[in-house]
C-alpha cells in the first residue's frame, strides 16, 4: 500500500469523529478563525484539505467554490454539508503536494488547519502559489509553535506521538514558506500564546 493510499484511509476513518473534534477545537482555541478566513475570499475560491466542510457556511454568497481533500470521507461529508445548506461547491479528491488545477486558476486560495498534517508543506504552499492568479489571496490559518519555549516543548512531547501515528505536526509555522515564496504579507495574527497563526498573503500582479 502506498503512502498516499494509507493516508487516505487514515482520513477516512478519522472523518467520523472529526466535526465533533474540530468543534472542540473551534470553541477552546481557534475563536473566529473559520469566519476570519472565509470571509476575506473573493471570487473564483479553492479551498486546499476542505475536509468534511466546516468551512462552507462562512463563504460569501458570491464567491464560486472549490473544495479538495485527500480522503473520500471527507469529501462525501462535504458534499453532505454543502446540500444540507444549499452551497454550491465543486468537491474534488486529490494531493495538496500536485494540485490538480491549471496555472493561475484561482482568486483565492484558502486553507486552514490542513498544512499541520500535509507531509510536505512546503510543496503544498508552493502548488497553492502556483494555482492563484496575478493579484490573488492566499489566505492560511493552522495551529503552530507556540511563542514560548515552554510552549514548544510542551508541543515536541505530543509530537513525539502524534507525528508517527496521524501525520500531526504542532511546531510548523506556515508563514515562513509564504516568506519564501517571497508572496508579501498583508495581514498576520497570531493569538493564544502564539498558538494559532492566521495570515494573507497577496500573489504579485
Amino acid at each position: 500500500m502506498g503512502k498516499a493510499e494509507r493516508w487516505n484511509r487514515y482520513w477516512d476513518r478519522k472523518s467520523a469523529t472529526y466535526d465533533a473534534e474540530m468543534g472542540v477545537w473551534d470553541r477552546r482555541l481557534f475563536g473566529d478563525s473559520r469566519e476570519w478566513a472565509c470571509g476575506q475570499a473573493t471570487g473564483e475560491v479553492l479551498e486546499v484539505a476542505v475536509g468534511t466542510g466546516l468551512n462552507l457556511s462562512w463563504y460569501p454568497d458570491g464567491v464560486t467554490l472549490t473544495g479538495l481533500d485527500l480522503s473520500s470521507g471527507m469529501l462525501e461529508l462535504a458534499r453532505s454539508r454543502a446540500g444540507d445548506l444549499g452551497r454550491a461547491v465543486t468537491l474534488r479528491q486529490g494531493s495538496a503536494h500536485e494540485l490538480p488545477f491549471a496555472e493561475a486558476a484561482f482568486d483565492t486560495v484558502v486553507c486552514t488547519f490542513g498544512l499541520c498534517a500535509i507531509p510536505d508543506p512546503a510543496t503544498a504552499v508552493g502548488e497553492m502559489a502556483r494555482v492563484l492568479r496575478p493579484g490573488g489571496r492566499l489566505i492560511l490559518v493552522d495551529h503552530v509553535a507556540g511563542s514560548s519555549f515552554v510552549v514548544r516543548a510542551a508541543q515536541w512531547l505530543v509530537e513525539l506521538a502524534s507525528v508517527p501515528l496521524a501525520g500531526e505536526h504542532f511546531r510548523r509555522r506556515p508563514l515562513k514558506l509564504v516568506e519564501a515564496l517571497g508572496l508579501p504579507i498583508e495581514r498576520r495574527e497570531r493569538f493564544k500564546l502564539g498558538l494559532v497563526e492566521r495570515l494573507v498573503a497577496r500573489k504579485a500582479g
